[in-house]
């Protein structure tokens, strides 16, 4: 291979370049001609679109416009009104300051930039192909800019081989436009796909109105505001129910001082704010915002401007998550009819637990039960939905321990019953409520582990269990073992590459505690929360187990007093509620 020698590029080849990091498909040309509006201080932002922004992109703005002295300055590299010196690099209020968006997007097509100043007689234009000015003059404009760009990327066919179709190039811009949009409802935004209108947002809406013209009423009905101010940051927005999550992370939205941006941080602050109310393949929809100095965030990291870097990440993480959990708690069904339940910590009292059942039931059916505390009141003659000679299917089979409900103390909840031998019968000040008996032991066993009432306390086998390790079990039983003997188990080596088991946590068979113990060095759990996670769902109570009402009234105390008790540890749902509407709904009477 022959060697180049060392050359300065051309202009233009160096301006196609740098154009390749701010303008990578239509979209970035939205984005930063939309942005040059707002800065301008526009109220209404109209975007035009033909061939998904292929052929045309025009936006049109009622903004403050250029003066005419500068409209050929607009379109040369680093040339910008919005910074003057370094200093200014740490109060960026605005969403450009580089002075690069203009020239780049000219570089690779051809722009023509039309704007009247306030106070002069008519307005300007100035037309730029591929990095060359070709023409500039008077021209027709009421007021504010516009900005036509025809023929992107038709002087570098090779940028055209890596976009999409012209449908989702559009969907794009349109996603890039709504997220403008959310962070600015006092601006008015119109966009207009080959001459048909997409959407037409008037002025001063409200943030869920705007959300309800791109998210699904289902969805809507389930955002709940949130707002938290701490030590001068501000972080608001709504925050999506987290029974209507989704499988994908495309609704979580973040805004850092008005502009879009996909940050690391805040995202896992949403995720760590949700958790153990999401499955891990789940995820939440939510429009965060967040306001800061702009001496606290550097906007100077991406060329795009699409990530940020914060002076304090874990002040900003803990805010998020903080502002978020107060939304989530307002969420929770029992918040409908009960007190908050109390907030989690590492070393809070043990919630009571009396007598539940990690053995099978006492009584195998609800006949053996009522046989042992006295016969059965005659039955009522009545209609019945399914003839005597055939027996109800187990989906409808409601069984109570007793004739009369229960009322569960202060929590204005009443036990009524089990129904399918998996769900427990609530009734609520409001409705009606269904209690997963699984989820909800579940949460029970984790959070006494999460409070110690399990740590130190194991029951030793008379004979103990070996089992081989590989090598990397091995391994990975020095990191977590400790976790291990702190949950109940004890084990020792036993030489040749294998591990004697004993001692296993009370309430757990050898068979079940070995299963565990292998899941565990296997990588299953990386920490100690996943192992309380998978050691409380092994041994909780299991759908189709039959419960006797001492045993339901047992679980229900017990969960009642469970922080986060309206989820199991692995995100499902331990509680469904229906208020009195819900019910009206459900059979058309409303």
């Amino acid at each position: 291979m022959s060697r180049r020698p060392i050359v300065l590029l051309p202009e233009a080849l160096r301006n196609q370049i740098a154009a390749g990091e701010v303008v990578e498909r239509p979209s970035s040309v939205v984005k930063e001609l939309a942005e040059n509006s707002l800065d301008a201080g526009a109220r209404r932002v109209d975007v035009e679109l033909a061939r998904g922004g292929l052929a045309l992109i025009a936006v049109q703005d009622d903004g403050g416009g250029v003066p005419p002295g500068e409209l050929a300055l607009a379109v040369t590299r680093h040339a910008t009104s919005k910074i003057a010196s370094a200093a200014d690099l740490w109060r960026i209020a605005t969403f450009g300051f580089r002075g690069e968006a203009l020239p780049s997007i000219a570089s690779v097509s051809l722009l023509r930039m039309t704007s009247r100043f306030p106070g002069e007689a008519e307005a300007r234009f100035v037309e730029v192909e591929n990095g060359r000015l070709r023409d500039e003059g008077p021209a027709a404009l009421a007021a504010g800019t516009r900005v036509e760009v025809r023929g992107l990327f038709q002087s570098v066919p090779a940028r055209l081989k890596f976009l999409r179709s012209e449908a989702t190039e559009a969907r794009r811009c349109q996603d890039i436009l709504m997220r403008m949009s959310l962070a600015r409802p006092d601006v008015a935004f119109s966009l207009t796909l080959d001459g048909r209108e997409s959407f037409l947002l008037p002025p001063g809406q409200e943030l869920a109105d705007r959300l309800a013209r791109f998210w699904p009423p289902a969805v809507c009905q389930g955002l709940r505001p949130f707002d938290l101010d701490l030590g001068g940051a501000r972080a608001h927005g709504l925050a999506g129910d987290p029974t209507t999550a989704q499988g994908r992370g495309e609704r979580i939205l973040c805004f850092v001082n008005g502009r879009a941006v996909q940050d690391r941080l805040l995202t896992r602050a949403a995720r760590n704010a949700y958790q153990g109310r999401l499955l891990t393949s789940e995820f939440p929809q939510l429009a965060l915002f967040l306001d800061l100095p702009p001496d606290e965030v550097d906007v100077n990291v991406h060329p795009a401007k699409l990530e940020v870097r914060f002076r304090d990440e874990g002040a900003i993480f803990s805010l998020v998550r903080r502002a978020l959990l107060q939304a989530l708690e307002a969420m929770a069904p029992t918040a409908l009819f009960a007190a908050p339940p109390p907030e989690p910590r590492e070393a809070a009292p043990a919630p009571a637990q009396r007598a539940l059942p990690v053995e099978p039931p006492k009584f195998a059916s609800y006949r053996e039960f009522r046989s042992s505390y006295g016969a059965a009141p005659a039955p009522v003659e009545r209609e019945d939905a399914f003839p005597p000679s055939a027996s109800p299917p187990p989906c409808f089979q409601v069984s109570s321990a007793a004739s009369a409900p229960v009322s569960l103390g202060d929590s204005g909840l009443v036990y009524l019953g089990q129904a399918a031998d998996t769900y427990l019968v609530l009734r609520t000040p409001d409705g009606l409520a269904l209690l997963d008996q699984h989820a909800a032991h579940e949460r029970v066993l984790f959070e006494n582990m999460r409070a110690g009432r399990t740590r130190g306390e194991s029951q030793p086998l008379a004979v103990a269990l070996e089992l081989d390790l590989h090598p990397a079990e091995a391994e990975l039983l020095e990191e977590i073992g400790p976790d291990l003997r702190r949950l109940g188990f004890g084990f020792r080596d036993a030489g040749a590459g294998r591990l004697a088991l004993t001692a296993v946590p009370p309430g757990l068979d050898a068979g079940k505690a070995l299963e565990y113990f292998r899941a565990a060095v296997s990588g299953q759990s990386r920490n100690l929360a996943g192992l309380w996670t998978m050691l409380s769902c092994r041994s909780a109570i299991k759908a189709g187990d039959v419960l006797a009402r001492d045993e339901a009234l047992a679980l229900l105390d017990a969960w009642l007093e469970c922080p986060e008790r309206d989820y199991c540890p692995h995100g499902r749902p331990a509680l469904v509620a229906f208020t009195s509407a819900d019910l009206e709904k459900l059979f058309k009477r409303k």
